[in-house]
């Protein structure tokens, strides 16, 4: 059975993936495009909370430290 909280948040970075991917396909700018391909995938691999949850994060400033 599957916990609400994880699907929650798998909700969340999931989202905030197809963001990145939409930014990053109209700019053509490789950092969000495969940024927000990672976020939207990476909750099929991780299935505990807080590592999603620190996952995640890294993912999300990920692009901004990127050349």
């Amino acid at each position: 059975m599957l916990d609400p909280t994880t699907l929650f948040v798998a909700l969340i970075f999931s989202s905030i993936g197809l963001g990145y991917f939409i930014y990053g396909r109209r700019q053509q700018d490789k950092r969000y495009f495969y940024t927000g391909l990672g976020l939207m995938f990476y909750p099929y691999v991780v299935s505990a909370v807080w590592p999603m949850v620190g996952v995640g994060v890294v993912l999300l400033v990920l692009p901004r430290f990127l050349p």
